[in-house]
């Protein structure tokens, strides 16, 4: 049995750390690129203190509507952060893996949401970016937690992709959010792992929230 077997249960886990911290600010100038600090051989150190959620080995990651609001050929980036926008910042990582627990490299991760006023950008390209896993499997993103698009809850959109396999497009969303339960489109098998034991009023990588989401693809080996 392979390692990742061995690290996960064969069942989906929920896994939730507590509330997340909602509160806004402004944000300083858009940090570097994260791409070029992630080593192909190297985990992603603001990952380390999260479990992984959900677990390999069992269903696939379930797809969700993309909405009205998907837009084809976003930048690729790994901080979607605006110089002087406003929102809480959060980093969001995890991987891409087989439901053989297989490690995806080079797959696509795509992401959308809203702005802190719970707007989407239509019109240009605002909080919307992609990137590719690197060897591990693995994504990195800065961003910010959206705002409240009227009638659902905190959430975020992702296309997900391998080579030569459909895409995966589902929702993400966030632990202990009061109008979870009353979203028509909300799962709880998409709920990220969400650690804010770090945050506080400054806004570097250290202490900001951190968010995590494994997603798990059919077709791969």
């Amino acid at each position: 049995m392979s390692p990742l077997k061995n690290g996960w249960h064969s069942r989906r886990r929920l896994l939730k750390t507590g509330p997340f911290f909602l509160g806004s600010f402004a944000l300083a100038a858009c940090r570097q690129r994260f791409a070029s600090s992630i080593q192909a051989n190297e985990r992603p150190a603001l990952a380390q203190n999260l479990p992984p959620t959900p677990a390999c080995g069992d269903d696939p990651t379930p797809s969700q509507t993309a909405g009205p609001f998907y837009t084809p050929n976003s930048p690729e980036r790994t901080s979607l952060l605006e110089p002087g926008g406003a929102g809480t910042p959060i980093i969001l990582t995890g991987q891409v893996l087989s439901t053989r627990c297989t490690p995806i490299a080079g797959a696509l991760v795509d992401v959308w949401h809203t702005n802190a006023k719970g707007e989407y950008d239509n019109r240009g390209y605002t909080f919307r970016g992609h990137q590719f896993t690197d060897a591990e499997g693995r994504y990195q993103l800065e961003t910010i937690a959206p705002g409240l698009y009227p009638g659902r809850t905190r959430h975020i959109h992702v296309r997900v992709q391998s080579a030569h396999q459909p895409a995966l497009t589902t929702q993400l969303y966030f632990p202990n959010e009061p109008l979870n339960e009353g979203d028509f489109l909300y799962r709880p098998d998409l709920l990220m792992s969400v650690d804010n034991s770090g945050v506080s009023a400054a806004s570097s990588e250290e202490n900001r929230p951190q968010a995590q989401f494994n997603f798990v693809l059919m077709g791969d080996s």
